[in-house]
């Protein structure tokens, strides 16, 4: 029987139990378990090598779970007789390197999907690729290439491209690493729009203020398991674990954790000069 049918009604977009991934003698998930609802924004924190971009991976099957089950919007992705082309297409993703077509233009870029995958006329394609690059303030940029553009603009089309494909949730990694510091507001700010519009997403990121401003809820991973998790204001402002605080110490105040110090936070999660 296909298994690539959503069972109705489904609350949870993302279900993941005993999640496990070793690439040969290395395990770098450990046993994950969590869910995350529909229309709910999910943060996942910590260091590198902590496991969270190859967790983001494995729900869309990118990576295959050595390990474990995965639920996305109903339908179990890791089943073996699973039609993962079509849960992708539910699948909004988004990468670090913008991962863009550097020899079509920022329309071309978000009409070439939509036109393949889900058959739709050029006019068609046309017309939903101009309202997203409205949707992300680049409206004005349909007819330029790749390397026209910032890097903060490219990752804005990435962004459009998935939304083009009218995902049932948003899996974003790392978003804003690659960007300088000045092009990260942008890019947040239409992430943030996206929230408030009620889009599921599920966000790697290092950026604490869009964590504690905009998820609902944070996850910190460690060690290729999830440490501690809960409300931004309790895992961001008040950790309860160890291995938490002293990551979030030398994330928000590096200078204060030479010497060993935890910094005071305030409501954004930056320090408190005192």
């Amino acid at each position: 029987m296909a298994t690539d049918k959503v069972s109705a009604p489904y609350s949870r977009a993302i279900e993941v139990s005993g999640l496990h991934k070793s690439f040969g003698a290395l395990e770098v998930l450990k046993g994950i378990d969590f869910s995350v609802g529909r229309g709910e924004v999910v943060c996942v924190i910590g260091p590198s090598g902590s496991g969270k971009s190859t967790l983001l991976r494995c729900v869309n099957l990118l990576e295959e779970p050595t390990a474990g089950k995965v639920t996305v919007a109903g339908t179990e992705v890791t089943h073996p007789d699973v039609d993962i082309d079509r849960v992708r297409r539910r699948i909004g993703m988004v990468f670090q390197s913008f991962n863009l077509f550097p020899h079509l233009t920022a329309l071309e870029n978000l009409t070439i999907a939509q036109r393949r995958v889900l058959r739709r006329d050029k006019t068609g394609a046309d017309k939903v690729a101009r309202a997203n690059l409205a949707r992300v303030g680049l409206s004005d940029k349909e007819d330029s290439y790749p390397a026209q553009l910032s890097g903060g603009q490219q990752q804005r089309v990435a962004i459009a491209r998935a939304l083009s494909m009218e995902p049932e949730l948003m899996l974003f990694d790392e978003p804003t690493s690659a960007l300088d510091p000045e092009l990260v507001g942008d890019v947040l700010a239409v992430m943030r729009s996206l929230a408030d519009e009620g889009m599921t997403m599920l966000v790697v990121t290092h950026e604490m203020s869009f964590a504690r401003e905009v998820a609902d809820r944070v996850v910190f991973m460690d060690g290729g398991v999830i440490v501690e998790e809960g409300s931004p204001e309790r895992v961001v402002g008040d950790p309860q674990h160890e291995r938490t605080r002293t990551f979030l110490a030398r994330v928000l105040d590096p200078a204060a954790a030479e010497v060993g110090e935890v910094p005071d936070t305030g409501p954004s999660g930056k320090r408190v000069d005192r």
